[in-house]
């Protein structure tokens, strides 16, 4: 499985949502200037996240977007799912011998478990310096 763009920048849109958490709207132009991204890339991004809940939009001069929940509330999975679809390493699984099958099914509940476990509360707090257990994932 390979994240694509959409969920690389969808996420990045999120976290930098949670860290202004509370404090109004947030334009699509900061976050894209902030973060050297295109805002028109950004702008289509917001869609699917508008129409999943997961932000809302706030109309007028001072408008922009901001999370509709708080950020310990919704997970890096809701994000990746909204934007990618659903997570499984490898198309086909039920059509696999069992042995592997068994494998592609271990890998994707891996993968399930660290996305639907990682809040935007842990990302927008991490700071790069890992802790001894911070963000170890045993796959």
């Amino acid at each position: 499985m390979k994240i694509s763009t959409k969920g690389r920048y969808g996420l990045t849109i999120m976290i930098e949502l949670a860290r202004k958490y509370g404090e109004g709207p947030v334009s699509l132009k900061q976050i894209a200037r902030d973060n050297d991204l295109s805002e028109h890339y950004l702008e289509q991004l917001i869609a699917p996240l508008r129409n999943a809940s997961l932000v809302k939009s706030v109309r007028g001069a001072y408008g922009g977007y901001m999370l509709k929940d708080r950020p310990d509330e919704i997970t890096a999975g809701d994000v990746i799912r909204v934007l990618e679809g659903p997570i499984t390493p490898v198309e086909g699984i039920e059509e696999e011998e069992p042995a592997k099958q068994a494998l592609w099914l271990r890998i994707r509940d891996a993968v399930r478990e660290v996305l639907d476990t990682t809040t935007l509360e842990d990302l927008k707090n991490h700071t790069g310096e890992q802790t001894q257990d911070e963000f170890m994932f045993y796959i």
